[in-house]
Formats: C-alpha cells, sequence, structure tokens
C-alpha cells in the first residue's frame, strides 16, 4: 500500500446539510458524539495501511483544519501525513474549484511528484467502514485503468443514486445518472457475478456508484489534462472513459450511509444507539475510528434515567430524562429535562464553574440545556445555549422552515438548533 496515495474530497458548499455547515466543511461536521465525519475514511486509510493521505476543501475549512493538525500527527520518521489542500487562486487558475475533478486537476502538480503508482479518491461524508486494501488488490488483478467502488441496490433506493451496468467480467459498459420508471429498469444487472447469492441478486438487482474510485496514476493524469471542460468524476469523467479504458466495479457489501442530507444525517446517528448491534459499529478493535485525544473528564449522572443513548466524554446530567439520543462531549442538562430522539452536540469549552448550581431566575443563560427543557426530534449544535422551561417539539408538526434570526431551521420535521446560537426561557418551537 505504500504506492497509494489517498486523496479525500471535502465536498462543496453542503447546502443540504445547512445550518450545521454554516460555520464548518461538510467533513467536520460531528459524528457520534465524539467524532467528525472525516475521521472515518481517514480511519480507514490507516487501518488500510494507507498513510499518504490529502484532504481538498473549499468551504468553511477552519474547524476542519484545526481538527486534522489535532488529529493526525504521524510522529517518528514515518512518510505519513495527513495534509489539507485547500481551494487556491493561481496565475494560471484564477477560478476555485468547480467540481469533483477540477479539485484533483487543480493539485495534479503535487500529486504528479509522489512515486505512487495508484490514487485512491473518497468521499468526506460517508458513514462505512472497508479495507481499502482489497479493493486496490481487485484493481490490480484486473488490470483495470479505473475501478469503482459499488453498493447493491434494490429497486427503492435506486433512482437515488448514479447506477451502472457491467458485462460477466465485470466491466463497466453503461452509466445512467438517477434513473426513473423504464430508464431504471434498463440498468438492472445480474449482480451475482459480483459475489452476491442468487437470493440477494434478485433482491438487489441495481449497482449504485459509492464516490469511491482507484485511478492508475498516469491513467488520471492523462484524463485530467485531456478533457479540462469536464469537472466531474461521476456524472463527466469515468462515464466518458468507459469506452476506452478496462472501467470494473468492486461490489462492498457491508453497511454504507451517504449523509449528505440532514434526514440522513440525523437517522444515521440515531442508529448508532441500536442493541446489539447497530448497523455500523465504533466498538472494532481491528479497525478503530480515530479523531482527536481530548482529555476530557468521566461524565457525571446525578439521579438521571438514560434509555437507548450513547453519552459522551465530560458531560454532566442532573435528574433528567434521555431516551434513544445522543450527547456530544461536555454536554450540560439540567434538572427536569426531558430529551428524546435527539442529537445533542454538546460544546467546544467548558464555563467557569462548570459544575455550578442550576438556576433559571437570574436572567443568564449558560451553556447547554436549562431545566425542565423538553426536547423531542432535534438536532442541538455546539456551544448552543438553551434557557429554562424551552419546549422544542415541533408542535406544528413543521417540515421545513427557516428561522435563522431566531436561532434555528426545521428541515425534513427536525429542527436544528443553530452552533452559539440562543434560546430564552420560555420558548416553545
Amino acid at each position: 500500500m505504500k504506492k497509494v496515495l489517498a486523496i479525500i474530497l471535502g465536498g462543496g458548499a453542503g447546502t443540504r446539510l445547512y445550518p450545521l455547515t454554516k460555520l464548518r466543511a461538510k467533513p467536520a461536521v460531528p459524528l457520534a458524539g465524539k467524532y467528525r465525519l472525516i475521521d472515518i475514511p481517514v480511519s480507514n486509510c490507516i487501518n488500510s495501511e494507507i498513510f499518504k493521505i490529502y484532504v481538498l476543501t473549499q468551504f468553511n475549512s477552519a474547524s476542519l483544519n484545526r481538527h486534522i493538525a489535532r488529529a493526525y500527527s504521524f510522529s517518528g520518521f514515518t512518510e505519513g501525513f495527513v495534509e489539507v489542500l485547500a481551494a487556491q487562486q493561481t496565475p494560471e487558475n484564477p477560478n476555485w474549484f468547480q467540481g469533483t475533478a477540477d479539485a484533483v486537476r487543480q493539485y495534479i502538480w503535487l500529486l504528479e511528484e509522489w512515486d505512487v503508482d495508484e490514487y485512491l479518491i473518497l468521499s468526506g461524508d460517508h458513514l462505512y467502514r472497508m479495507d481499502y486494501r482489497l479493493f486496490v488488490e481487485r484493481h490490480r488483478d484486473t488490470n483495470a485503468d479505473i475501478t469503482l467502488s459499488v453498493v447493491p441496490m434494490d429497486e427503492r433506493r435506486a433512482s437515488d443514486f448514479g447506477l451502472m451496468k457491467i458485462n460477466d467480467s465485470g466491466r463497466v459498459v453503461d452509466f445512467s445518472e438517477k434513473p426513473k420508471g423504464e430508464a431504471l429498469r434498463q440498468m438492472q444487472v445480474d449482480t451475482s457475478i459480483l459475489g452476491l447469492t442468487a437470493d440477494q441478486a434478485q433482491q438487489k438487482p441495481y449497482i449504485a456508484s459509492m464516490g469511491i474510485y482507484v485511478f492508475k496514476k498516469d491513467v488520471l493524469i492523462k484524463l485530467l489534462k485531456e478533457s479540462q471542460e469536464q469537472t466531474d468524476f461521476g456524472k463527466e469523467i469515468i462515464p466518458a472513459s468507459a469506452q476506452d479504458y478496462n472501467v470494473q466495479a468492486y461490489l462492498f457489501d457491508g453497511y454504507w450511509e451517504d449523509i449528505g442530507t440532514i434526514e440522513a444525517f440525523y437517522d444515521a446517528n440515531l442508529a448508532l444507539t441500536r442493541q446489539p448491534q447497530p448497523a455500523f459499529s465504533f466498538y472494532d478493535e481491528n479497525a478503530p475510528i480515530y479523531s482527536r485525544a481530548r482529555y476530557l473528564p468521566p461524565s457525571k449522572l446525578l439521579n438521571c434515567q438514560v434509555t437507548e443513548s450513547i453519552v459522551g466524554d465530560g458531560c454532566i446530567l442532573k435528574n433528567c430524562q434521555i431516551h434513544h439520543s445522543i450527547l456530544g462531549v461536555r454536554a450540560r442538562i439540567e434538572a427536569g429535562c426531558t430529551i428524546e430522539d435527539s442529537l445533542i452536540m454538546g460544546a467546544d469549552y467548558y464555563q467557569p464553574f462548570a459544575e455550578r448550581q442550576s438556576d433559571c431566575n437570574d436572567g443568564i443563560i449558560p451553556l447547554g440545556i436549562g431545566a425542565n427543557t423538553i426536547i423531542r426530534r432535534a438536532i442541538v449544535d455546539k456551544n448552543a445555549r438553551i434557557g429554562c422551561d424551552v419546549r422544542i417539539i415541533n408542535k406544528d408538526r413543521v417540515e421545513e422552515a427557516e428561522r435563522e434570526s431566531q436561532g434555528f431551521y426545521i428541515r425534513s420535521g427536525i429542527t436544528v438548533v443553530l452552533k452559539n446560537a440562543v434560546i430564552p426561557d420560555g420558548t416553545v418551537i
């Protein structure tokens, strides 16, 4: 794997994840109480013995840069690194990144210098655990120019993805972007070629691209230099190259979730609370997910009822009820609170007198969730200050609302409280 260089694409403006992406890049969005989305592909690389990793970013990259610098410093004299390459303007190219392929093209002068055989191109906003060694091995065994990682799909979800058709040898022969109706049925393939059983192949007759690719070094450089006007891998470069190049499909049959929308992000997080076995587990000793070490104190729970939940480090919970929720680092929940089906991201710091008395009468709203507050089906971003006797319950069952001036949004019926928002005592949402 020393001959593989990984390139993680930091994604665009992340409008579908707004307001979580208001102050941060998509890969820097917090996940599962203590991680960030970028930790998933970086950890997969480290566990696959790929230690040369670039992350291409363009939007709001300050917190992502800080996280990567603090979390991934390979000590000693290894060749390993995780480095951010931000969009920059140069005399030759005064434009920002125009798409996934354009982002790589603008840094090709740097990527070319590495003595590697393959480039592994990854996405920064997916949740999955994958051994890229098997992926690269399959790429080398089939002498492919490009290998795409694909997941089998049933009919219900297939039209949300870019689909492809393969021939008997696994070579990709046709592409279709989010087809519907008859065009969708045209894309059915025999997925048993890729290793599914006959039953599984019948249930999932489509293959969808995961947006993860292995390119031969010289093939990628040639494609990017030849087709300057093509800016996207999945929609333009790869479909156009299927005629002349050996493009292979590699089947990934594990859990994979694209968490590009608020609803998908919310569902994927809360799915982690399941027992005995959630779809994705952070408890795999052989393939750990790395993140920044914070050295926080353990969480303190005073007379609380907590069911089906995950509680991060350094939390203080007093006499409250928490059900089917995730509490991030340094979360503070005061007495009399009820939190259900929610994601509380916690805080970046403790206020002085962190273990203070909870008092609703002094008019100051501290970090955390104030006394006697009820929160249901919500995402509360970091450093939010929610007063006493607040009800965040979406009482009118609103599906979409933009109330940024009041500190919250509603997307797909999920209330999202913005980072650093202040919600006064007694507010009802």
